[in-house]
């Protein structure tokens, strides 16, 4: 009997892989691409509205960053937490993506409220959202597509942030044209989460990926072939993942801000992040063509490097061209960079790959983190704030370049077995 006419009468009515793929990118849309990115494109409303001011628009930033990385850890530590507190439920992961997505609508809606001093608590709270969100959608949907034999396919669920980027740009752009307050877009922001989360909340269900105890084999994952590796390779990998947080957060956060600085009165100002995003999804579906015999640490050294060109870009020509350019050089690879380093998890550690997943994601936050304090500091000790804007830029392409190098020898030292070779072709070890 052939697969086909065994299955159960559930798993023939399990969704194919495109709405998988769909439902994943949405999530992340809604997670990232507003939950999080929202603010990039209405901070320049809310500076124009004086709720807020550049330093401390740069502390609200790092409430979501810091927020993003808690979420993380708390990602990783599950499965210990799970295995100490024996109480705690074995949730399914789809369950924690349809709860995160709900919460973020209403952190996202609760921005309008004009009291801030909340401000930094909901942006904390929709940055550990958003980390949830990601790490469990990015399980989910990996072993889900995996199971149906179309793991090339994960690329397409990491276009959400690029989609949502280009659709809170958009609605953005029009809000200034119309002079329309910052609360409104948050509230206009939080009704679309909404409405997306209600596209894709049927899909959203089932599966057999469930939270498991440190220890216990985690239930539906996809066990590929144990790779002989050494012990340095894991936390090269994260401390070089980290670098890519840091990297493009200062752009990511600032870009609409750095841009009418420079180009004070051009009609094309709103545009940029819009392009971004673009260049996000373009990427993410670029992503989804290259066959899975290329070493993922070497895409990762392209990319890198690739982000640090279109940051250069807009330094050494701060035109309308330079900043179009450098915004899609910058977007291109954003979640390239995620899938490949994903696949690379799962690769290394395919047994424990969503709490690995969380290691990643939390250091990813540090890096992030670390950026918009630097901008701060730098705008208080220079003597202008395209100087310090300047300089900011400088450091994290410096940062980008040293993580391409770091995955280029990553890649020498630790060189993978090919696919279809037999196993005595062993990976040569450093010592």
């Amino acid at each position: 009997m052939s697969p086909a006419n065994s299955a159960s009468p559930r798993a023939s009515t399990a969704p194919s892989p495109w709405p998988i793929a769909f439902a994943g990118m949405v999530s992340l849309a809604v997670a990232m691409g507003i939950g999080r990115f929202a603010f990039t494109p209405l901070l320049p409303l809310m500076l124009r509205d004086g709720v807020i001011d550049l330093p401390r628009a740069s502390w609200l930033a790092s409430a979501n960053y810091l927020g993003y990385f808690v979420g993380a850890l708390l990602c990783t530590l599950q499965p210990w937490l799970w295995a100490r507190f024996r109480f705690l439920p074995l949730l399914a992961f789809s369950s924690l993506v349809r709860a995160g997505l709900l919460t973020t609508c209403v952190l996202t809606l609760a921005m309008a409220w004009q009291f801030q001093p909340a401000w930094p608590w909901l942006r904390f709270a929709a940055g550990v959202t958003s980390a949830v969100v990601f790490v469990f959608t990015s399980g989910w949907c990996l072993s889900q597509l995996a199971r149906r034999g179309v793991p090339e396919m994960g690329g397409v669920i990491y276009m959400g942030p690029g989609a949502g980027i280009v659709v809170s740009g958009l609605f953005a752009s029009g809000m200034v044209a119309w002079h329309w307050t910052a609360a409104r877009g948050w509230l206009i922001f939080g009704v679309l989460a909404f409405v997306l989360t209600a596209v894709v909340w049927k899909v959203l269900s089932g599966g057999e990926d469930h939270l498991a105890a440190r220890g216990a084999p985690l239930t539906g994952a996809t066990l590929l072939a144990p790779v002989a590796q050494s012990r340095a390779e894991m936390p090269l990998l994260t401390f070089a993942y980290g670098l890519a947080g840091f990297g493009y957060i200062i752009t990511a956060t600032f870009l609409p801000v750095i841009a009418r600085a420079a180009l004070p009165g051009s009609g094309w100002l709103d545009l940029f992040w819009p392009i971004f995003g673009v260049g996000i999804m373009t990427g993410a579906l670029l992503a989804t063509r290259i066959p899975g015999s290329f070493d993922r640490r070497r895409l990762l050294a392209a990319c890198y490097f690739l982000q640090a060109l279109g940051i250069a870009t807009s330094l050494l020509n701060p035109s309308l061209a330079g900043f179009a350019v450098g915004s899609l050089l910058l977007g291109l690879p954003f979640t390239a960079i995620t899938f490949f380093a994903m696949q690379e998890v799962r690769r290394l550690r395919p047994s424990t790959a969503a709490s690995f997943i969380g290691l990643l994601t939390a250091t990813y936050g540090v890096g992030q983190i670390l950026g918009p304090p630097l901008v701060a500091l730098l705008l208080r000790h220079t003597r202008s704030a395209g100087q310090g804007f300047t300089l900011s830029l400088a450091i994290a392409a410096s940062s980008l370049l040293v993580g391409a190098a770091l995955y280029a020898w990553m890649a020498r030292a630790y060189p993978t077995v090919a696919p279809g070779t037999s196993g005595t072709r062993k990976r040569r070890r450093k010592t």
